[in-house]
């Protein structure tokens, strides 16, 4: 193989490429003797059949199929021996080709800038640790607990009150007359909440256990029989038990069902996690600030089919004209990301960071641990989608060049309470997304709560 640098300006490169017949027809042969063990033929004895029957018939495809491998092979072994980044796929232009000739074609591609990285020394950003009050981390461990009621059987001749749980079966009739699900067995409802069917439970209060009670109440306009909706319909209720709430008391014995030593390790527990609800937020606002300083601080010119595809990208799902009015918007955004992506690369290149297989196999087991009950979807997921690893992969690779930089930037230490961490954040959402996004932030964070463990 013979290779000339044919230009090189700027981004782009050309290359020629000769490959001489006689390695073209090794390369066949090679093929031909192959296909003999493997091409059954009528007429002929498996593995017998002679090379020329076989180029006879299959030659066009033999040709193609080795034609198309040497391309491979000698293009991406001219591009190494060259050194040279290529952004995006080269395009091959065939000048010279056909059995029994050399092979003489040309790469024309698109090369990434050179990188000369600005110390990073001079980046300066703040890394935020968020204070949790005691009292607010007894308030949530209160509603945890609230979240926890036991219920213990009432006695004979009690009644039901509201807050009761009453365990009942029924039989029930729309307009005098049976319908499908009309029976139910060991229903239980909490009295005062309303689940069951609007007006049902308030005529439970009062009842006792083993009573017979009727209630008569509308079927809801959202019932699956359309036909029954909104219908007035009498349920016969067979009372089996009625419960009272007992309140939780939270002590070492409440503690160790959800899952911790003591009350006191509880408390630590939820105060770690109050915390996180928050710092992978302020987190997320420390990583955009480190990264727009490296940017900025990196001049460099961008191969235009990365913009390209980039920009192609961001622009997925938009409307036509949507993509069209912000296409300079779009632009910016794809060249930002192109980029930094760039210089990451080139900081983690020049550091020798690697993400090895035990560092991803580590972070699934991690992932299988925090879902218990759901391993083996965990692990089947990861085993079935090579993408999703990939992505585990990128991630990983990501927070590896983030924690180096870290450690050579100047990073300011600051604690701020919760108050001061939903400004933060609150401010942050607003300017990147709306004021949508910070209340959809707050509600995520009031919905994280400790689980009862099993």
């Amino acid at each position: 193989m013979k290779v000339r640098v044919n230009s090189k300006k700027g981004l782009k490169a050309s290359l020629s490429v000769l490959v001489d017949k006689k390695t073209i027809q090794k390369k066949l042969d090679e093929k031909l003797h192959e296909l003999q063990h493997k091409v059954h033929l009528k007429g002929f004895r498996p593995g017998k059949v002679p090379a020329n029957v076989i180029k006879s018939q299959f030659g066009k495809a033999i040709y193609g199929e080795v034609i198309d491998g040497i391309l491979k092979e000698t293009s991406a072994k001219a591009i190494e021996d060259n050194k040279l980044k290529v952004a995006g796929q080269p395009k091959i232009d065939l000048k010279t080709f056909g059995e029994g000739k050399d092979l003489d074609y040309t790469i024309e591609l698109e090369t990434l800038p050179e990188i000369k990285l600005k110390p990073l020394d001079k980046i300066k950003a703040t890394d935020y640790e968020v204070s949790v009050d005691k009292n607010i981390v007894d308030k949530r461990i209160d509603e945890i607990a609230k979240g926890q009621k036991n219920f213990h059987d009432k006695k004979e001749n009690e009644k039901s009150e509201k807050g009761d749980m009453v365990v009942f079966d029924y039989k029930a009739k729309s307009e005098g007359k049976d319908f499908e699900g009309n029976e139910g067995k060991n229903i239980q409802l909490i009295l005062g909440r309303d689940l069951f069917i609007k007006g049902f439970d308030d005529q439970l209060i009062g009842v006792k256990k083993n009573e017979n009670k009727s209630v008569s109440v509308n079927l809801p306009e959202n019932y699956p029989k359309k036909e029954l909706a909104n219908k007035k319909t009498d349920f016969d209720c067979k009372i089996i038990n009625l419960k009272k709430p007992i309140e939780v008391k939270i002590d070492d014995e409440f503690a160790k069902k959800m899952g911790a030593k003591s009350v006191e390790d509880l408390k630590n527990l939820v105060k770690k996690q109050i915390s996180n609800e928050y710092k992978s937020g302020l987190a997320a606002i420390t990583k955009k600030d480190i990264l727009e300083q490296i940017e900025k601080s990196h001049s460099l010119d961008l191969p235009p089919n990365l913009i390209e595809q980039e920009t192609k990208i961001i622009s997925q799902g938009q409307k036509k004209e949507d993509a069209e009015k912000n296409k300079e918007k779009n632009v910016k955004l794809a060249k930002s990301r192109i980029k930094t992506g760039l210089v990451l690369n080139e900081i983690a290149e020049k550091n020798n960071l690697k993400i090895s297989e035990s560092e991803i196999k580590n972070e699934i087991e991690k992932q299988i641990k925090s879902m218990p009950g759901q391993e083996k979807i965990v692990m089947e997921y990861y085993q079935k989608n090579p993408s999703a690893v990939a992505s585990l992969r990128g991630a990983l690779y990501e927070e590896k060049i983030l924690e180096l930089i870290k450690n050579k930037i100047t990073l300011n230490k600051k604690n701020v309470t919760l108050k001061e961490a939903e400004e933060i954040l609150k401010t942050f959402t607003q300017k990147s997304h709306g004021t949508s996004e910070s209340n959809k932030l707050k509600k995520n964070q009031k919905k994280s709560k400790i689980k009862k463990k099993k």
